[in-house]
C-alpha cells in the first residue's frame, strides 16, 4: 500500500441527499499512524468509519483507501481492499452460532490460510486476549467485555494493514478496556499497523504517539 493509506479531498458524506454529515473534508492518514477520531454524538464519527471501509459511498469528493478510490469502486475491488482491513464494530458483530475460535478464524479463512496456521494463530490470539479458558464457548455465553475481546482478536487475526475500531472500549470494564488498548498499541508499534479509533475519550495510559482528528459541525479538524 501507498505511504498515505487514506487520502480524503473535498469529501462529503450523507445518508439523505440534502443533509450532509461531513462537509468537504480534506485529510490524510499515513501508513503506521495511530489516529483518534473524536466528536459529539451524531457528529459523524461512525459515518466516516463506514465510508473508509466502503459501507457508505461518498456523496461528493474523493476518498482513497489503500490506493483504491472508493467513489464508484467495484464490488470485487472493495472486497479485495477489505481483506487488508480489520474492523471492530461497536456491537461486536460476532456470529452467535459459531464458537469464539471459529469467529476469530473468519478473516483467515477468507484469506486462504491453511488449517494448521489458522489453529496456531487462534491459540496465540486467545492468549493475547486472555480467553484461552473460554475455548469452545459461543459469543452469547460470554460477557460484553469478553465478546469485544473476541472481536478484537478477529480484527487482528490476519495481520491487517489497517484496523478500524468504532468505540472499542465504550461499554467495557477497566480490565477489558486496557486489554483492548494494549492490543491496538502493540499492533501499531510492533507490526506498524495503521490504527483508526472512533472514541468519545482518548485514554491517558497510551504511550504511543498519535494523531487526533475532531469532527464538529460537519468539519474535520486536526488537533495538535
Amino acid at each position: 500500500m501507498a505511504k498515505k493509506v487514506i487520502i480524503a479531498q473535498g469529501l462529503s458524506l450523507a445518508y439523505e441527499k440534502n443533509e450532509m454529515i461531513i462537509n468537504s473534508a480534506d485529510f490524510s492518514v499515513e501508513n503506521g499512524d495511530f489516529v483518534f477520531i473524536t466528536g459529539a454524538s451524531g457528529s459523524g464519527k461512525s459515518t466516516l468509519l463506514k465510508a473508509i471501509y466502503g459501507a457508505l459511498k461518498p456523496a461528493s469528493g474523493s476518498l482513497v483507501v489503500g490506493g483504491v478510490e472508493l467513489n464508484g469502486v467495484s464490488r470485487s475491488k472493495l472486497n479485495l481492499l477489505r481483506r487488508h482491513l480489520g474492523i471492530v464494530f461497536q456491537d461486536y458483530k460476532l456470529i452467535k452460532e459459531w464458537t469464539i475460535e471459529k469467529n476469530i478464524s473468519l478473516p483467515l479463512i477468507i484469506n486462504g490460510y491453511e488449517k494448521n496456521l489458522i489453529d496456531q494463530q487462534i491459540e496465540k490470539l486467545l492468549k493475547h486476549v486472555r480467553l484461552q479458558h473460554q475455548i469452545g464457548k459461543y459469543p452469547l455465553e460470554l460477557s460484553g467485555g469478553e465478546q469485544q475481546r473476541v472481536a478484537m482478536a478477529r480484527a487482528l487475526s490476519h495481520n491487517p494493514i489497517m484496523v478500524l475500531a468504532d468505540e472499542p472500549t465504550g461499554n467495557l470494564d477497566d480490565y477489558s478496556a486496557q486489554l483492548i488498548w494494549n492490543l491496538l498499541e502493540g499492533a501499531n508499534e510492533q507490526l506498524k499497523t495503521t490504527v483508526l479509533v472512533v472514541t468519545h475519550r482518548i485514554p491517558q495510559t497510551l504511550s504511543v504517539d498519535y494523531k487526533h482528528f475532531h469532527i464538529e459541525h460537519g468539519e474535520i479538524h486536526a488537533v495538535n
